[in-house]
């Protein structure tokens, strides 16, 4: 599984939450710090962000660096053009090797893995 960001230009924290999640990382706390991104979605603001590194026990002077560094912003924008190159249009947009998940279900997801390992079974 691969996770790449797409912070979407209607979101005001989208890039903030999307550099704060990458500096977590950093510190091997990217998926919590991801959940808590998503479960707050709609009301995130600077304090929150900060706030979500503090309850993950973060090193904040190392978490406030990796997030405004160029390292991170660059993936950031690597990320964005390799949507723009596979058209995506929103989140989450899933693909399975490659191929762009039609039925965003539990049985669509099983159903596209089966079709490619059966591809690759001898």
């Amino acid at each position: 599984m691969v996770f790449k960001n797409f912070p979407i230009r209607s979101h005001r924290y989208a890039v903030k939450a999307a550099a704060a999640a990458l500096a977590a990382g950093k510190q091997d706390r990217f998926w919590e710090f991801h959940d808590l991104l998503f479960e707050s979605y709609n009301k995130l603001n600077d304090k929150m962000i900060t706030g979500f590194a503090r309850s993950l026990n973060l090193d904040m002077k190392r978490f406030e660096k990796d997030r405004a560094s160029a390292e991170v912003a660059k993936l950031i924008k690597r990320d964005l053009q390799e949507a723009r190159d596979a058209d995506v249009r929103g989140t989450p947009t899933i693909f399975v090797n490659g191929k762009l998940l039609q039925v965003r279900s539990m049985d669509g997801f099983s159903r596209a893995i089966d079709l490619e390992l059966k591809k690759s079974s001898p």
